[in-house]
């Protein structure tokens, strides 16, 4: 079933099977008064669909995302440096509401950008390494501060980690991308954390699978940009392998993808945009 399709099917099963629900915050915002911010959520939304093809532009006719925002936002998350806030937070079409939640210095307190690459993320001014202490391509490299995990001996990975293990063992069950870190397990005030969990990748029968978890996804908002931006990962990380390795790799084509949402949702005046009368 095609990608449309499968948003079409999303859509139909909020309609039909979304509860209510009005949770106490969202984003660390208390919305318990807010009779507006009440969803329509659908539990454990699930959904597998064949990658037919590496044309972005034929895949963005299914998905409709946001263009170009989404192409130019997934540039961002795949450059290699932790940056924050970037800029293309700016375009995408509810940067109004994204911008209430930048500090003092115009950063956010997390972004996909500083998730995939989080080596050196929140030790550089908004997060460009050219030029600075952490340059990577410095022959004092070595010596230059990590984000370290829970042993000290440990540095934590990221993207180019990812696309590295792949190469050494195409058939590793390991390969899998984290968005959600400890530290948002430990934001006990209920703050801005993220809606990703992580991206899992397998090859199996000369096909690159993704499996893309998501804790929570609003429906309007963020479905379609979620998916493209995943499938986007997904053939980055082949095209990277292709050119680490032609010879295996090429042979090599997308696979499946799956997107695996706890709580797909919609807000009730956006429900009303859809279906009319709540039920």
């Amino acid at each position: 079933m095609s990608f449309d399709l499968r948003i079409q099917e999303a859509k139909i099963k909020l309609r039909d099977y979304g509860l209510k629900v009005h949770t106490e915050k969202w984003q660390g915002i208390d919305i318990s008064k807010h009779n507006a911010m009440a969803t329509y959520e659908l539990l454990n939304h699930s959904f597998t669909c064949e990658v037919q093809t590496e044309d972005r532009s034929v895949l963005a006719k299914e998905i409709e995302p946001n263009l170009p925002w989404a192409d130019n936002h997934f540039k961002e998350r795949v450059c290699g440096k932790p940056l924050n806030p970037g800029k293309e937070w700016a375009n995408w079409p509810y940067s109004h509401s994204a911008d209430k939640f930048r500090d003092a210095n115009g950063q956010f307190n997390h972004n996909y950008m500083e998730r995939y690459w989080p080596t050196y993320a929140g030790l550089t001014d908004q997060g460009e390494l050219s030029g600075t202490i952490c340059d990577p391509t410095s022959p004092h490299h070595d010596h230059f501060k990590f984000n370290r995990g829970v042993r000290p001996d440990t540095i934590l990975g990221d993207l180019n980690d990812l696309v590295k293990l792949l190469e050494e063992q195409p058939l590793t069950r390991q390969a899998y991308l984290p968005v959600f870190f400890p530290e948002d397990t430990g934001c006990v005030n209920g703050g801005r954390i993220p809606c990703s969990l992580g991206y899992h990748f397998i090859v199996r029968h000369d096909r690159l699978h993704i499996t893309y978890y998501l804790r929570s996804c609003d429906f309007v908002r963020h479905f379609r940009d979620d998916i493209y931006l995943a499938v986007l990962l997904q053939l980055w990380v082949l095209d990277q392998l292709r050119l680490r390795n032609p010879d295996y790799w090429n042979k090599i084509r997308p696979g499946l993808f799956t997107m695996h949402i706890v709580s797909l949702h919609l807000f009730v005046n956006d429900y009303i945009t859809l279906f009319g009368s709540p039920k």
